[in-house]
């Protein structure tokens, strides 16, 4: 059996201590996210990437700390807020930047832009434009396992909107009743879109809501990292060890409008700056300095890496060639399908 997900190789300064190289890990992991998003709305609103564009800026934590519990043979579905959880995932920011360029080299052969990141090689599939439709999909692959003996945990990313659908309801009876492993990550960050949980579900309590079809469910504080890695894992050991699904209630907040497109007029800034004073990113950083384990040359360090990374991101993108027009039609039928009578 696969073992878990291991970190990004620590630094030098970190390998006398395996759990500090971690944490460091853990806060480049987040800090990747976060400046990736970062770089990205610089360049949409230069025009240079298009379409609709969602934001993961303040959940940084669920990603990151969700995929340390998952091995590499387990499977990740996400949402169409995608960026952090194929970056969490190990998807390649090349890859990614090339998909947001529509270029062929994306990771979705430029095909799927934003909201449909997919990369089948680390079991990421997708990336799903619509609300809970990636749900039944993660049942389908939960049950695959089930059905054919393998230890393996499909891991759902969905937000709060999402458990308003008919889609997530299904998905949890079947897979409660079926005992399939799946792993249930309800990312809620207060808003579907820009309605409030509180005008769109009576029971606000999303954890408690999901324990009534019968799986072991709990609250996480979704804006800590350790928090959340403690949880995914506990959960993802219980779906390995075949008590059925599992569901967390990530309780987040994203800083950004729901989209590139939206005004976010629904919010009191007062709100919002109050959950900036939790950023998971840089709470982490500040609990790494007062252990003396990050100090601030460290830090630029760590920040120059990422920004070359992400520069050259940026850079193979610009360079990637299109798809060419008379390749457009492949792989909308599969060999199969294209040579069946």
């Amino acid at each position: 059996m696969s073992t878990t997900r291991t970190p990004r190789k620590p630094r030098p300064s970190a390998r006398s201590d395996p759990q500090a190289a971690h944490r460091l890990a853990l806060l480049e992991s987040m800090l990747r996210v976060r400046r990736f998003e970062e770089r990205c709305v610089e360049l949409y609103s230069a025009a240079r990437i298009r379409g609709f564009m969602h934001l993961y800026i303040g959940e940084e934590a669920v990603a990151v700390g969700v995929n340390e519990a998952l091995t590499d043979d387990d499977a990740v579905v996400s949402t169409y807020r995608e960026h952090g959880h194929a970056l969490a995932r190990g998807v390649p920011a090349e890859a990614i930047m090339a998909e947001m360029f529509g270029k062929a080299t994306g990771c979705s052969r430029g095909r799927g832009g934003s909201m449909h990141l997919f990369d089948a090689g680390r079991r990421f599939y997708g990336g799903n434009a619509i609300v809970g439709g990636g749900l039944p999909l993660a049942a389908g692959l939960a049950l695959a396992d089930r059905m054919t003996g393998r230890n393996r945990v499909t891991c759902c990313f969905f937000g709060d909107g999402a458990f308003a659908e008919g889609e997530f309801h299904e998905t949890a009876n079947l897979a409660a009743l079926w005992g399939l492993p799946l792993l249930l990550v309800c990312e809620n960050n207060l808003y579907a879109m820009g309605t409030a949980l509180a005008r769109h579900q009576a029971q606000t309590d999303l954890a408690l809501r999901a324990a009534a079809y019968g799986m072991v469910s709990w609250a996480v504080d979704g804006m800590d990292v350790f928090a959340v890695e403690n949880a995914g894992r506990r959960a993802a050991e219980g779906v390995r060890a075949g008590s059925g699904p599992h569901f967390l209630e990530m309780r987040t907040y994203r800083f950004r409008a729901h989209s590139m497109y939206d005004s976010d007029r629904y919010r009191d800034k007062a709100e919002i700056e109050h959950w900036k004073e939790r950023d998971p990113v840089e709470g982490l950083a500040r609990r790494l300095r007062e252990a003396k384990e990050l100090t601030d040359k460290a830090r630029t360090a760590l920040e120059d890496r990422l920004a070359a990374e992400i520069d050259g991101a940026v850079e193979a993108a610009e360079r990637a060639p299109e798809e060419r027009v008379e390749d457009l039609l492949k792989y909308v039928t599969s060999p199969a399908e294209a040579t069946r009578p």
